[in-house]
């Protein structure tokens, strides 16, 4: 009797992106799926990427090769809390028609973003397997700690950046045997992109970066919003005092309170024209470059904890946005003031204190995080996965 073989479908990997950060992040994870011939890679963008007021960065994906399946515009122009929930209510609806039209196995987001959750609740609702990248983190300064903790609960497979991430994972009551640490894939972009050179990232920023210069990102304070501006103006009057200081500027993600940010920014750069440069976004080549070849890096941003030590550049961290981290010994956490900003950075610029991290370990795994998350989603047994149990620790392990 002749038996009839069928191939195999492909498997279709849904990647939703919201913000430059985390598309960055993705980008060799979403080369190596591209590549995969057994993989069918869908890609939905939404959020930043569909703002012109924040770069319509969509085109940027497009530049880089990349099909975009659908665009689920949230609108979100408005900065208040009222603004972000209608925000988040149009995304569930968008994310509902087209799910239910691409039809993904499994839906792959990074990170805690209020788009990326709306994303989440479709899935979960519609019953698609759901892969969350750098779950157990946290962030105590921020809402995005609970918006992440709640993406965990709805996943079912986990990508950790560090064992206690993976140990949080685990006390939440996630299967140990779905929660895989592999590091961070935003690391793969030290290893596998060619950066600028001094002269050529000069060139395209349009500043000498000499005698001195910091690269500067400040984002909200979610947690306690009354703060934001305050802290903010500490930090531009303690970047006023560096006089020779060469200062590049990108702009903060589109949470609460971010206009006003973007105000005082750009009037601080009306006083400095000749030294300060502002960027709504510069892409990671360009971002990652201008990491490399500036002095340090200043502000609240998770690029100064992950990113910064793994290059081996001084940051400071101001404030408590990222407060809950792993943070290796090259990030200086200081207060939200003035002086204690200025005493940090001052630290940072040391030869003293650079030569005492020179051989550090960072806490983050440089391990092809991309490659190795993409290989295990092409091969994930799906059934059964979708019937989540809660995982209860040992008796006498349980905090």
């Amino acid at each position: 009797m002749l038996l009839l073989e069928f191939p195999m479908e492909n498997r279709k990997i849904c990647v939703v992106t919201g913000s430059r950060a985390e598309y960055g992040l993705l980008y060799w994870l979403l080369k190596d799926l591209q590549a995969e011939p057994k993989i069918d890679l869908q890609l939905v963008v939404t959020g930043m990427h569909l703002s012109t007021q924040f770069g319509s960065t969509y085109k940027l994906i497009e530049n880089d090769g990349f099909a975009i399946d659908h665009k689920v515009d949230i609108k979100i122009d408005g900065d208040n809390p009222k603004d972000i929930a209608q925000s988040l209510g149009r995304g569930t609806i968008g994310f509902a028609e087209v799910f239910s039209l691409l039809k993904p196995d499994i839906l792959i987001v990074l990170g805690d973003r209020y788009e990326i959750f709306a994303a989440v609740q479709v899935a979960m609702v519609t019953g698609i397997l759901i892969a969350h990248i750098h779950g157990g983190e946290l962030t105590e300064g921020a809402i995005d700690d609970t918006i992440r903790h709640a993406i965990t609960k709805m996943s079912h497979y986990h990508f950790v950046a560090a064992e206690p991430y993976r140990n949080r994972v685990i006390q939440m009551g996630e299967n140990p045997d779905n929660v895989l640490n592999y590091g961070t894939p935003g690391l793969d972009n030290l290893s596998r992109l060619n950066l600028l050179s001094k002269e050529e990232l000069e060139e395209v920023v349009g500043l000498e970066l000499e005698p001195l210069s910091f690269l500067v990102t400040f984002h909200p304070i979610t947690r306690s919003r009354e703060n934001t501006p305050k802290v903010l103006t500490a930090l531009l009057h303690a970047l006023g005092s560096f006089t020779d200081s060469r200062i590049i500027f990108t702009r903060p993600n589109a949470d609460m309170d971010n206009k006003i940010i973007n105000r005082l920014i750009d009037e601080f750069a009306g006083r400095h024209p000749s030294r300060v440069r502002v960027f709504t976004s510069m892409g990671q080549l360009r971002y990652l470059s201008a990491m490399k070849h500036t002095d340090i890096v200043i502000g609240n941003s998770s690029s100064g904890v992950g990113e910064a030590p793994a290059m081996k550049k001084p940051s400071v961290n101001i404030g408590d946005r990222q407060q809950g981290r792993l943070k290796a010994v090259s990030v200086i956490d200081c207060a939200e003031n003035k002086e204690a900003i200025i005493v940090a950075i001052k630290k940072a610029l040391s030869k003293k204190f650079q030569d005492s991290f020179e051989n550090m370990i960072t806490p983050y795994k440089e391990e092809n995080a991309s490659k190795r998350i993409k290989e295990y989603l092409e091969k994930a047994d799906l059934q059964g996965v979708e019937k989540k149990t809660f995982h209860d620790l040992p008796k006498f392990g349980m905090v």
